[in-house]
């Protein structure tokens, strides 16, 4: 399986204030999935990007780093009142499945011993398979791996455990993707999708060039 490629209009783990604008410059290219974290911008101004990306084709995801079961229905509730696609990120508390139900979102919570922003991984791989499959079957979509921020093993070995127990279309890869090979191990694990923001207003793959024309480099990389 190819994974899908979902573009963050984040920097250093907060959505960056021209969002709508960067956006609106790259909303012609091949990109489907789009999304953006629930800090740096207004309620008002979440809502109009994410209804400016349906308009235009779009996948939506809202990303929650948070770990409080208040912050995680918070961040459901938000989520479902912009109109995204999916929730990522968060923590699994059973009272957040009535907000998923009501709004009709995909759910990909981060699994394993989680804290911090950004997001630290902590535990062995075998706790955190567990975590996974147990989301899994408590109804979650998928889950949302920050496998190159474990800090206790090979994220690649880890990423392989976790998707062979809940299945690759499960299993997203956050963060730390910026450059060719990791990529190209993304290619080859065969996740669902991996997500991708700073390393596009860094510049890591056309030095000094603009988001769009990193994100031109990517996707034509994706298509070798």
């Amino acid at each position: 399986m190819k994974p899908e490629l979902i573009i963050m209009l984040t920097h250093n783990d907060v959505t960056v204030k021209n969002a709508a604008e960067v956006f609106d410059s790259c909303k012609d290219l091949p990109a489907t999935r789009w999304g953006f974290k629930d800090v740096g911008l207004s309620k008002e101004e979440m809502i109009a990007l994410n209804r400016a990306m349906k308009e235009a084709g779009k996948t939506t995801y809202l990303e929650v780093v948070t770990y409080t079961e208040e912050g995680c229905l918070e961040g459901a509730r938000l989520a479902g009142e912009c109109g995204f696609d999916f929730l990522t990120g968060t923590v699994y508390y059973p009272s957040v499945d009535s907000v998923l139900k009501e709004y009709g979102l995909k759910y990909f919570p981060f699994p394993g011993n989680v804290g911090g922003s950004p997001v630290a991984l902590t535990g062995t791989i075998d706790e955190i398979v567990a975590d996974a499959v147990r989301l899994v079957e408590a109804g979650a979509d998928g889950v949302d791996l920050t496998a190159y921020r474990y800090t206790d093993g090979d994220p690649l070995e880890l990423a392989r455990a976790v998707g062979e127990k809940v299945g690759m279309d499960r299993l997203t890869i956050a963060g730390s993707v910026g450059n060719e090979e990791r990529m190209d191990e993304m290619t080859r694990l065969g996740c669902h999708a991996y997500t991708m923001g700073s390393a596009l207003f860094n510049g890591n793959f056309v030095k000094e060039g603009t988001f769009r024309e990193n994100l031109e480099y990517v996707l034509n990389y994706c298509n070798q």
